[in-house]
């Protein structure tokens, strides 16, 4: 009897290319339509769709006994729940040696040699060596169809972990490999990449030596989704996910409650011109440069201590390595006995479990983003060291700067305060304290004893900023002064003002940049690398 025809697409679809057999409730187990994946050379190109495979093509394709092995798998759609437990990368270890396992993850290298083909599978920062080899469970043209599936195109895969005779290089998981028996590709990638992933994780140090390329920051940033794959990357925001807990568990086992605070305001919370002007109905309105305004308002409210995590919107036309228009708040406020700094060692103390909890949880993370960009282990002290501002003056002065007692520290004298301070007291976070009033926000204390001072607090990592802070005015007639001083209408702050006529206890806080604090903490030199979408004067996508 006569072999059926075959239709016009089953013609288009054997044309070229390794031949892709997947079928569903077959032995391949994972319920698959018979597909095809263009070879290396046709992929991407436009196919003679009227070619047709010769008698050795057809030949081989008989033979081929470990056809339900492989393919590439159809789009999944939820139609179906295989019972299948996918093994996480990071827990193939020896104790798994001799075990058959499913994982799925991105191929991130692969080279043929033979009738073997070596495939790197990465899942987020993790990776093993995959070995496809001609054998029992695999065929010459399985072993065709892995060498030549894209690069970062996403698999499942079978197979049994063995260990390794010796430590692999490259790879997370040196101590094992997988050796294929089934390989399935879930969603395949387009054979161009925007940029090469081993190139974005390369140090620049090493790129310059060795003359190999590296990937600059804009190609990062306009290829974001591809950067955010590297080892790199998954390590700074899975940390940076990490100092989010630690702020949340910490403040609530002190008996803090996490609040939620508008947005969209009627007034510059700031009381100065840096904010976005929304239109808002029949008005204007603007996004908030801080939750500052509210967290006092909490406090009026007797919740005594909040904290709230969210944006930050700044107008701020700053193109710095420190810098974003929009960035995350870790805002805390906090109701007081009789002195603020009460409050500056609750929340030097909230720092301080972070860092401690990074120590112990994160030392993989740490240790991958050091590969790329070395960096010391970040000190601190307990107690955290606390220098008045007139100190660290006298500081900058002893060591050339020239400035005035109200003046404000520029970015360079940050720096030199930050490198001059390491060397005295051998610690990366500091507290300064009792800044000149004129450089701080209306609703700023005075210091009671020198009015020219406020009761106001900066704390620093590695010489830069991260967090602002201050004992808030809770007497309704002072913070009037204070916003008249600054030129603020008051009509547009009235609510706020209101809210200290019917008691209010003195209370403080501040505000921390999360992205400053991952940057810092792990050494990098630009806060757009620990934000995920970074927002600046000049970037507004993707």
């Amino acid at each position: 009897m006569g072999r059926p025809a075959r239709s016009s697409r089953e013609k288009r679809e054997r044309g070229s290319g390794v031949a892709v057999r997947c079928r569903a409730g077959g032995e391949g187990q994972c319920g698959c339509s018979t597909r095809r994946m263009p070879s290396a050379a046709g992929r991407g190109q436009g196919q003679d769709q009227d070619h047709r495979p010769d008698s050795k093509e057809s030949a081989a394709a008989a033979d081929d006994y470990a056809k339900e092995r492989y393919g590439v798998s159809s789009m999944i759609q939820s139609q179906e729940k295989p019972d299948r437990v996918l093994v996480r990368i990071k827990d193939l270890t020896v104790e798994k040696a001799d075990e058959v396992v499913w994982v799925r993850g991105r191929i991130h290298t692969s080279r043929a040699k033979g009738k073997q083909c070596f495939l790197v599978l990465r899942q987020q920062q993790f990776n093993i060596q995959a070995l496809v080899a001609v054998g029992q469970h695999a065929s010459k043209q399985m072993v065709k169809f892995a060498a030549n599936i894209n690069k970062e195109s996403i698999v499942d895969v079978e197979g049994v972990v063995r260990k390794a005779y010796q430590k692999i290089g490259g790879c997370t998981q040196q101590d094992v490999e997988l050796h294929v028996q089934r390989i399935y590709v879930i969603s395949l990638a387009e054979p161009r990449l925007p940029l090469q992933l081993d190139d974005a994780v390369r140090p620049e140090v090493e790129g310059e030596e060795d003359g190999r390329a590296t990937v600059n920051q804009d190609t990062r940033l306009d290829n974001r989704v591809i950067d955010l794959r590297t080892s790199t990357s998954q390590a700074i925001f899975c940390l940076q996910s990490g100092i989010c807990q630690l702020f949340r568990e910490t403040l609530i086992r002190k008996g803090f409650v996490e609040i939620q605070t508008p947005k969209i305001i009627s007034a510059a919370s700031e009381g100065g011109a840096n904010v976005f002007t929304v239109s808002y109905f029949k008005s204007s309105a603007y996004l908030a440069q801080s939750p500052q305004l509210y967290k006092q308002m909490c406090i009026c409210a007797d919740f005594e201590k909040v904290f709230c995590v969210g944006p930050v919107f700044r107008a701020e036309d700053s193109n710095t390595h420190r810098h974003l228009t929009e960035f995350v708040g870790l805002d805390i406020e906090m109701a007081f006995n009789y002195h603020y700094h009460e409050v500056v060692d609750e929340i030097a103390d909230t720092l301080v479990q972070i860092f401690k909890g990074l120590q112990e949880r994160f030392q993989t993370e740490i240790q991958t983003v050091s590969k790329q960009f070395p960096c010391e282990p970040f000190k601190f002290l307990e107690p955290t060291l606390r220098l008045e501002y007139r100190e660290a003056v006298a500081m900058l002065r002893e060591a050339g700067v020239e400035m005035g007692d109200e003046e404000d520290l520029s970015t360079p004298n940050e720096k030199l305060l930050g490198r001059l301070v390491k060397e005295k007291y051998d610690t990366d976070f500091y507290i300064l304290d009792k800044y000149p009033l004129a450089v701080r926000p209306f609703y700023t204390m005075p210091d009671p004893v020198n009015p020219k001072n406020s009761n106001s607090y900066d704390m620093f990592m590695r010489g830069e900023e991260i967090l602002s802070g201050a004992q808030r005015i809770h007497d309704p007639q002072l913070l009037t002064e204070r916003a008249q001083h600054h030129g603020i209408d008051l009509e547009k702050i009235k609510a706020y003002i209101d809210s200290f006529r019917f008691g209010a206890p003195p209370h403080a806080g501040g505000g921390i940049g999360l992205e400053r604090v991952t940057m810092l903490y792990l050494g990098l030199h630009n806060v757009r690398q620990t934000s995920m979408f970074p927002r600046d004067p000049k970037r507004l996508t993707p």
